[in-house]
């Protein structure tokens, strides 16, 4: 494997566990209308993403400069053909993060409010922008000989990158009810497992079309393989989770977005960006990297450092692994019993973010 295929693979990493983790974060702050009714019940759903969403972001910081580093002229192109898509998204982002770290400053209910109307704009906001964003990559951009991008940015609206939007919105939406389902308790926990049962079939069906029609204008023989398991994980997601498996659940939709960030990548491969005006044109894994001696002291600070972001933010997981308590029904369902929720069922906890 050369340096420039290595960083490829690694920001395809970084990717996607970015998608994984923030995944279940953009889930939960979509749905928090839904699943929370109150406002004890939206601070139970928030404080269950609270100890972690900033440090799943660091996923998406490590991918950018990874690509400012490694790919210059990937990075250079993207951002000037995806400049207002991805400041939107960037805007979502940072009113989100906002929101969490103010929405509890002042104890008044329409400051609140506010605040959470932050929370669910700025989550729906980049799970949809991220799916039409990788949706674009795939389909292609107008780049000219000089690498430049030559559209606007009506160019990167397609049906195909439409449907990724919304592929990603209501795969990540459904990713945040299993981990609700998972880490909340009381009210809030039974209505994250009743909106999941909903969203299981939109999201496999969507995810389904959108890997179909992936695999069959970009894909290659291995992927199948890749298409099979990303299909597989959602079907897993909805049968354990209709048979109150809240852990088996969330395994499975965690492993659908993993297999469908392989897939995306391994289709793109070994293009970075390619074009839709001539496939010369297209930025590749060498035509775009930088030089080997910056490639090869970025691959030693990645091999030392890498193991041990891992492995503190795999500590940090298992510090805050238990549920977050609310206000407990009077009856439980057997589908949403402690003893029914797979394998990672652990005690009540009442945690401020």
């Amino acid at each position: 494997m050369s340096l420039p295929e290595f960083w490829f693979l690694l920001i395809a990493v970084l990717w996607t566990g970015y998608f994984v983790l923030e995944g279940f974060d953009f889930g939960v702050g979509t749905l928090l209308p839904a699943v929370a009714k109150n406002d004890q019940e939206r601070r139970v759903a928030i404080n269950t993403i609270g100890p972690v969403w900033d440090g799943n972001e660091v996923w998406l910081l490590t991918a950018g400069g990874a690509t400012f580093a490694a790919f210059p002229e990937w990075y250079a192109s993207l951002f000037s053909g995806f400049y207002l898509p991805l400041l939107v998204i960037l805007v979502g982002l940072i009113v989100r993060g906002v929101a969490f770290e103010y929405r509890s400053k002042h104890d008044d209910a329409r400051w609140r409010s506010r605040w959470d109307l932050c929370i669910i704009v700025g989550s729906i906001i980049p799970a949809f922008g991220w799916g039409v964003a990788f949706g674009a990559i795939l389909h292609g951009v107008p780049l000219d000989a000089d690498h430049e991008y030559a559209g606007s940015v009506l160019d990167l609206i397609s049906p195909y990158s439409v449907l990724g939007g919304f592929t990603t919105l209501a795969v990540f939406a459904f990713h945040g009810a299993t981990f609700l389902g998972l880490k909340a308790d009381g009210a809030v926990r039974l209505r994250a497992n009743q909106w999941s049962r909903r969203l299981g079939p939109l999201a496999l069906g969507l995810g389904g079309s959108f890997l179909l029609w992936t695999q069959v204008e970009h894909g290659r023989d291995a992927t199948w393989l890749t298409l099979t398991l990303a299909a597989g994980g959602l079907a897993l997601g909805v049968v354990a989770n209709a048979r109150g498996r809240e852990g088996w659940a969330f395994i499975g939709t965690a492993a659908s977005i993993l297999m469908t960030a392989v897939t995306l990548f391994w289709a793109l491969f070994p293009d970075v960006l390619p074009s839709s005006i001539d496939a010369s044109y297209s930025l590749t894994v060498d035509n775009a990297a930088s030089g080997s001696y910056t490639l090869e002291v970025m691959s030693w600070v990645a091999v030392l450092f890498v193991p041990v972001v891992l492995l503190y933010q795999g500590w940090s997981y298992w510090v805050f692994r238990r549920r977050v308590g609310g206000p407990r029904q009077t009856s439980q369902t057997n589908s949403t019993s402690p003893a029914a929720t797979g394998p990672s069922s652990t005690a009540s906890e009442s945690a401020e973010a």
